[in-house]
């Protein structure tokens, strides 16, 4: 069993930033693709970033390429995501996924992640 813990969401104006942060236990964090994933009102589940992991693999969505970076830090177990130049549209429940892979390259797909945060909220006012 993987567990997952969301932090650093909250309310900011459009054009801001935050930082989202996923702590990890319960395996060995450098065995984990890690993913983040939104979801807002009303709306399916929209994929965000994956990495792989050793950080060599990276996907984002398209609706936030060039604005959102993730990155890992496998000595503390972690996640992170940079959002910066926020829009309203990017006004979600945002969570962290993990499943364990053999392979580099980290799944986009939310049903192949095994593990999940409880999510953390994103507000974005314009």
């Amino acid at each position: 069993q993987v567990q997952l813990v969301e932090s650093g969401g909250g309310s900011v104006q459009a054009g801001g930033s935050l930082r989202l942060s996923c702590a990890a236990s319960g395996r060995t964090f450098s065995s984990l693709a890690m993913g983040w994933f939104r979801q807002a009102p009303g709306k399916d589940r929209e994929f965000v970033a994956a990495i792989g992991r050793s950080s060599v693999t990276i996907y984002y969505g398209d609706s936030v390429k060039g604005r959102f970076t993730i990155s890992r830090d496998n000595a503390k177990n972690t996640v992170y995501l940079q959002m910066n130049s926020l829009k309203p549209e990017d006004t979600a429940a945002y969570y962290c996924a993990a499943v364990q892979r053999l392979w580099v390259t980290p799944p986009v797909g939310s049903h192949e992640y095994a593990y999940w945060g409880q999510g953390t909220q994103v507000t974005v006012s314009s």
